[in-house]
């Protein structure tokens, strides 16, 4: 591929994300007029118009964004066969894409990202916070963040700390409603949940508890809740909870202050059951630059051997550490 036509590859990529030739120029360090030079060879190579121009905006066409989709992992393939060479170095550089779940990702990622950005100087970030599975080879993603979510043999998979679940409520609401002593005894109280896809989440229960020593099978039980609240956003779930709307089901990553504050107060912990794991996901087949690699690594040592927001909850149930 000719220089000339790379440079125009990369002009119309960052035309496109910016929705601006002038944005693009500033960003590439070229005029305006450079810029819009190489979208129009390329429009007059490929034959058709890649974008859509008034005085007040830029838009892909339905041809734009296909050819914007191809664009975005030729470019990923050539800084990945130039990361490949400067990883002898051992030296994290260049850009580095990442994808993460919206309360999670602000909370628990954003912290270890700052501390990875200074000591890595020469690594650039481009961050999506979403609570939807994106297609990272499609859209161009290094390395997501997900809690959950089934195999894909395109992506390799790594545990990096558990995802523990609590049912609780606000001492105020419990104050004011006999506490639940088992998973169906729920349908008397106002349940908080969390909508997925536009519906609510079932709860999960351990429907048999061992007693005595004895082992006993375990068992799920999966609750569907009902209140008068619920919300995809788990931050403004958690602050309903607060304020004593009824009870929740919610991971020790957002309360895990407020529990060992006494804010709020577990309940039915006889029946809890982990979540899914958190773990880190990215492409296979694709070489493993430095800088992943050195991200990775300082979320596996952040979150190990015990999460820092199971160590606020302070009510550890004794669960086995992650392989």
């Amino acid at each position: 591929m000719a220089i000339d036509r790379i440079t125009d590859l990369a002009a119309f990529v960052r035309v496109s994300d910016a929705r601006s030739f002038t944005i693009a120029a500033q960003q590439l360090g070229l005029s305006r007029s450079a810029v819009g030079k190489c979208v129009v060879r390329l429009e007059d190579s490929l034959g058709v118009r890649l974008l859509q121009r008034t005085t007040r905006s830029v838009t892909l066409t339905h041809e734009g964004e296909a050819f914007y989709a191809r664009c975005v992992r030729v470019l990923a393939d050539l800084e990945e066969i130039e990361l490949d060479m400067a990883s002898r170095t051992e030296q994290p550089r260049g850009r580095l894409r990442l994808d993460l779940p919206v309360s999670f990702g602000r909370l628990h990622v954003l912290p270890v990202l700052h501390r990875f950005m200074e000591m890595w100087p020469e690594v650039v970030v481009n961050v999506t916070f979403t609570d939807r599975y994106v297609d990272l080879i499609e859209e161009g993603i290094d390395v997501a963040i997900r809690i959950g979510g089934e195999e894909d043999s395109q992506l390799v998979g790594r545990t990096l700390a558990r995802h523990r679940l609590v049912t609780c409520a606000s001492p105020e609401y419990l104050a004011s409603h006999d506490a639940p002593m088992t998973p169906t005894d729920l349908g008397d109280h106002s349940c908080l949940a969390f909508t997925h896809g536009g519906r609510p989440t079932e709860w999960r229960f351990r429907s048999q508890v061992p007693a005595d020593g004895a082992e006993t099978a375990v068992n799920e039980q999966f609750v569907r809740v009902h209140g008068r609240f619920c919300t995809s956003n788990s931050e403004s779930l958690r602050d309903a909870v607060l304020a004593g709307y009824g009870i929740g089901q919610l991971a020790t990553f957002l309360i895990g202050a407020d529990l060992r504050a006494g804010r709020l107060q577990p309940i039915l912990e006889d029946h809890a059951l982990d979540g899914p794991p958190i773990r880190v996901v990215y492409p296979t087949g694709r070489h493993l630059s430095p800088k992943v690699r050195h991200f990775i690594d300082l979320l596996a040592e952040t979150w190990r051997p015990e999460p820092p927001w199971d160590e606020a909850a302070d009510v550890s149930r004794n669960s086995p550490t992650v392989p």
